[in-house]
């Protein structure tokens, strides 16, 4: 199950890296935009194009991420099962545990990191009473992790701020955010699609080989003798 689950979530990630890079580039330009304006007016096509693009880029990173995540989550409960099972053991944490170690703001960022680091711990066939130790993969994404959760509160704390100046200061931020995200998503590929082939490798085909005693082959009526 973990691997059907993986199957779907792991492109659905890459689209999200795509699309979180656009709504970057969005804000950038944005930004540049913005820039511009102090020193004369702009065009009244280049700023329609400019929202245009941010909304939608916007919206559709806050979609796909919504998704891939709820995808992610029902993962990862199949992979700690899975992990556990290795070992013949239980998860340190409920299903439901897991799941607000997810969704609870401030708490997904202390809880989801352990939770991958279980798993990469069941998956390697590591004692269970043994302390986990995350790979350096593992570490990687918990750091982002962490610091685009800190950037998101950051942005909704200066979004109550006025002025021409905040609000150029907020578009960067939103910019910084986005790239952040798309680094997160593949990075969240990367592990995915590495911890589930680590709980279901995909095994090589055996190949049959015909094996033939010429000693015991009878030779067809007629046939010439083999010379010695």
């Amino acid at each position: 199950m973990a691997r059907s689950l993986a199957a779907v979530a792991v492109p659905l990630l890459w689209a999200l890296v795509a699309v979180a890079l656009l709504a970057a580039g969005a804000e950038i330009w944005r930004y540049v935009l913005l820039l511009a304006s102090r020193e004369g007016a702009l065009s009244a096509d280049a700023v329609a194009a400019s929202d245009a693009l941010v909304v939608a880029a916007g919206s559709g990173t806050v979609l796909l991420g919504l998704v891939a995540g709820g995808l992610v989550v029902a993962w990862s409960l199949r992979a700690a099962m899975a992990a556990a099972g290795r070992s013949g053991s239980r998860p340190s944490r409920s299903l439901r545990e897991i799941v607000l170690g997810w969704v609870v703001p401030g708490w997904n960022l202390v809880v989801a990191g352990p939770v991958l680091a279980e798993i990469e711990h069941g998956a390697l066939d590591r004692p269970p009473g043994r302390r986990p130790e995350p790979s350096r993969l593992i570490r990687v994404w918990w750091l982002l992790w962490v610091v685009g959760g800190v950037l998101a509160a950051v942005v909704l704390a200066w979004s109550w701020r006025a002025g021409v100046q905040a609000r150029a200061d907020g578009v960067a931020l939103h910019a910084v955010v986005n790239l952040v995200a798309a680094v997160t998503a593949g990075v969240t590929a990367v592990l995915v699609s590495r911890l589930t082939a680590l709980l279901n490798p995909v095994r090589a085909p055996r190949r049959l080989l015909l094996a033939v005693d010429h000693a015991t082959v009878r030779r067809r009526p007629g046939a010439p003798a083999t010379p010695a």
